[in-house]
């Protein structure tokens, strides 16, 4: 058995969470969280509106199913005169499925029509060897339900992101975190799903049918950190016993189950969830490294199935330069808890790594934790201990960075000012931006620099404008042209409110909240 080389830190982490989480969830909220949140977005016209990312990747001779998200009132009618040849389009619901055999481009024009008007958008769908061209948009169990998830829990999701209709502003994955696992079985002798998943199969046939798309999770160890079976085993069969974790005393490596096996079950495991219907896959190991990842690789590739990999918990930063080019995405830190400290440490902790990032390959400082969340151990969820204007910054800041945005509340717990985050399509925008470039840091001032720019370079050529504001009192911050890179005259939008601020020759100056932000679009300029 090969131990990874932060195993006893793992452990010691794993048998020591349950006080630091109780601790961190007796965290109370500041008085700002207290009041009213202010609700910036919109709501959506009633005309139809085709919203989400302009591009789409897929390779050849793998299913394809993408929902084209629009709003507006319904009925509505959808159409396209360019549909490959391979696809169809349900003119009703908007899904497109398929597939396409062979690579190559194509630029769709698709249209959305109600009674009130129609709306047209250009979509470009490369079938090719790069997937998740644009960062994945869905929901992963963990924040919310941690070991707790099953079958029914996961299913609701999927129904409550349909009916709250996050799905038409290009939301998709429901991802099924650890806890999930059985026994090894079946025609591959991959891992079955347990007690609480009696039908994989059936729950990501019924969620494919909503329109959205099916992730799951797994390790390299023997053994999961929730302490359930893994994607290798010591013997050749695959068969597991739950191990026995003394919760005292000294760390002994001989009692660790955190360790990658003899025999590796890659190849089954992917030709399973192929099977299934997977689309998405969380591997989640410490630390991430280049043989195992390049097996799970190779085995999704083989599977006859787009199946994006998501490396965690968390990369070395010495192995980027090589895990970079073969994961979808891939942790950059550590677990996110719903406090200040450690969103903004993380959020803000992004410029290094963004040399690695490219179309079809993400950072990821891990999921959002804005709603009901807590579930981590074992607990019922509560409501995000991040105050609304921190939970501003962390959905602008994550757009910014090009994030995986993966939700972690409770879907059916949707209130106005959640939904209001989510819900966004000029901020989501930012995220799934067709040229995939990742925003840095463009300046600092203020005391011991809280007051921060961000800039992200659009495909249209303009860029998004992140204002932040990382002290404790209200504070002015203003966006130089000179700081990026721009001159001349430009053309201020306000993304969160979706209202244009006017013309501005060399600034913009906006007084932002205590831990807050806001997000402009600059445009028509000129570059210095």
């Amino acid at each position: 058995m090969r131990i990874g080389t932060f195993s006893y830190l793992i452990a010691a982490i794993l048998w020591t969470g349950a006080s630091m989480l109780e601790a961190a969830q007796t965290e109370q909220p500041s008085q700002q969280a207290k009041a009213a949140p202010e609700v910036r977005t919109p709501k959506a016209p009633a005309t139809p509106r085709i919203n989400g990312a302009s591009i789409f990747g897929v390779r050849p001779g793998h299913p394809f199913l993408y929902q084209i998200p629009a709003t507006g009132e319904r009925p509505m009618t959808f159409s396209t005169p360019d549909l490959p040849e391979g696809l169809q389009l349900d003119s009703k619901t908007g899904l497109i499925t398929g597939m396409l055999k062979s690579a190559g481009e194509f630029t769709l024009v698709l249209k959305a029509e109600n009674a009130l008007g129609t709306n047209e958008k250009k979509f470009k769908i490369v079938v090719g060897e790069t997937i998740a061209l644009t960062p994945p948009l869905g929901w992963n169990s963990w924040n919310c339900w941690g070991p707790m998830v099953d079958a029914d829990k996961v299913l609701k999701s999927a129904k409550a992101m349909v009916s709250s209709g996050l799905i038409q502003h290009g939301w998709s994955y429901i991802n099924i975190d650890d806890a999930w696992q059985g026994v090894r079985g079946g025609e591959f002798n991959g891992i079955q799903g347990n007690e609480k998943f009696s039908d994989m199969k059936g729950l990501c046939d019924a969620i494919h049918a909503m329109g959205l798309k099916v992730g799951i999770y797994s390790t390299p160890w023997t053994t999961s950190y929730a302490e359930y079976i893994g994607s290798s085993s010591e013997n050749p069969e695959g068969t597991w016993q739950k191990p026995t974790i003394p919760k005292k005393g000294n760390l002994n490596k001989k009692t660790l189950p955190w360790a990658i096996g003899q025999y590796s079950f890659a190849v089954n495991d992917a030709k399973q969830w192929a099977a299934w219907g997977i689309d998405y896959l969380k591997y989640d190991w410490n630390p991430n490294e280049e043989p195992e990842t390049r097996q799970m690789y190779d085995a999704l590739r083989a599977s006859g199935r787009d199946i994006v990999l998501s490396l965690s918990n968390s990369m070395p930063f010495a192995n980027v330069p090589v895990l970079s080019k073969i994961a979808n995405c891939w942790r950059t830190t550590g677990d996110i808890r719903d406090n200040w400290q450690s969103m903004s440490s993380k959020g803000f902790g992004q410029d290094k790594w963004a040399p690695y990032q490219s179309r079809g390959h993400w950072n990821d400082p891990d999921m959002l934790v804005i709603g009901f969340v807590g579930g981590w151990g074992g607990r019922a969820p509560k409501p995000s201990g991040l105050t609304p204007d921190e939970q501003y910054t962390h959905i602008t800041l994550w757009s910014l960075v090009s994030s995986p945005l993966l939700i972690g509340c409770d879907m059916e717990r949707l209130d106005e000012f959640t939904f209001n985050l989510l819900s966004n399509d000029e901020v989501l925008a930012v995220s799934q931006d067709a040229l995939g470039r990742q925003g840095t840091c463009a300046a600092k001032s203020g005391p011991e620099d809280t007051l921060r720019i961000y800039a992200k370079d659009l495909e249209d050529g303009s860029k998004a404008i992140g204002l932040f504001n990382m002290g404790d009192q209200p504070a002015e911050v203003t966006a130089k042209w000179s700081d990026l890179q721009l001159s001349g005259s430009a053309a201020v939008r306000d993304l969160w409110r979706q209202k244009d601020l006017g013309n501005f020759d060399s600034q913009v100056i906006m007084t932002v909240a205590p831990h807050g932000a806001e997000l402009l679009k600059v445009s028509a300029l000129t570059a210095k």
